[in-house]
C-alpha cells in the first residue's frame, strides 16, 4: 500500500513538474527561449537540453543498467550546437516519455531492488527521490527565466501575489462541495482563472 501510494505521488509529481515548466515555456518568443540573463547562466533551451539527456539516461533500462549511461555526453547538453526549438521539445517529450514508460509498470518487488548510478548504489525510492528533487530545481529555473524575460506579460502559474488567504477559501469551498484532494497544479491556475472574471 506505502509503495502504491509513493508510485502514484511520484508519478503525479513528475507529470505536474512537467506541465509547470511547459506552461512557463509556451509563453516565451523563441529568442527568449535561448536567451541567457548572463554569461554565467543557462537559458531555457539549454535546460531543456540538460533535463532531457538526463531523463534519457537515467530512465533508459532504469532497473538493470546504470543511470549513466555510455551514450551520454553531458557536457554536450550545455551547449548549443545548432539546436533548434521544435528539435529540443520532441527530444524534451521522449525523455519524459521514457521515465513514465519504466516507473509505470514498476511493482513493489521492484522496489526492492538496487539500481546504479554513477557507479553508486541507490534504492528505487532513492533513484526517484534524487531525480524528483533534480528535476523540479531545473524546472523552478525555467519558470524563473521565463518570468524574468515576460516581465509585466507573465501569467502567474500559482497563487496570485495578495490573494493567499482568497486561494484558502477557494479550497475550503472545493472541500466543503466534495472535492477531499486537489491537483497542486491545477487549483492555483482555476482559482486565478476565477478571480479574473
Amino acid at each position: 500500500m506505502f509503495i502504491d501510494n509513493y508510485k502514484a505521488d511520484a508519478i503525479q509529481s513528475f507529470r505536474n513538474y512537467k506541465r509547470m515548466a511547459e506552461r512557463a515555456m509556451e509563453q516565451v518568443s523563441d529568442d527568449e527561449f535561448f536567451q541567457t540573463i548572463d554569461a554565467e547562466s543557462n537559458s531555457i533551451a539549454i535546460i531543456v537540453k540538460h533535463i532531457a539527456g538526463n531523463l534519457h539516461s537515467r530512465w533508459r533500462d532504469f532497473l538493470t543498467t546504470d543511470g549513466e549511461k555510455p551514450d551520454r555526453n553531458r557536457d554536450t547538453e550545455f551547449e548549443m550546437i545548432g539546436d533548434a526549438r521544435e528539435a529540443l521539445m520532441q527530444f524534451w517529450e521522449s525523455g519524459w516519455q521514457t521515465l513514465f514508460n519504466n516507473i509505470g509498470p514498476l511493482t513493489p518487488e521492484d522496489f526492492s531492488t538496487t539500481i546504479m548510478i554513477r557507479g553508486e548504489p541507490h534504492t528505487v525510492v532513492e533513484a526517484i527521490n534524487r531525480q524528483l528533487t533534480h528535476y523540479s530545481y531545473h524546472v523552478g529555473q525555467i519558470v524563473f527565466l521565463a518570468k524574468h524575460l515576460r516581465s509585466s506579460d507573465w501569467k502567474t502559474l500559482s497563487v496570485p501575489r495578495n490573494k493567499s488567504a482568497e486561494f484558502n477559501r477557494f479550497l475550503e469551498e472545493k472541500q466543503a462541495a466534495g472535492q477531499v484532494k486537489t491537483d497542486r497544479l491545477e487549483a492555483p491556475l482555476e482559482f486565478s482563472k476565477k478571480v479574473k472574471k
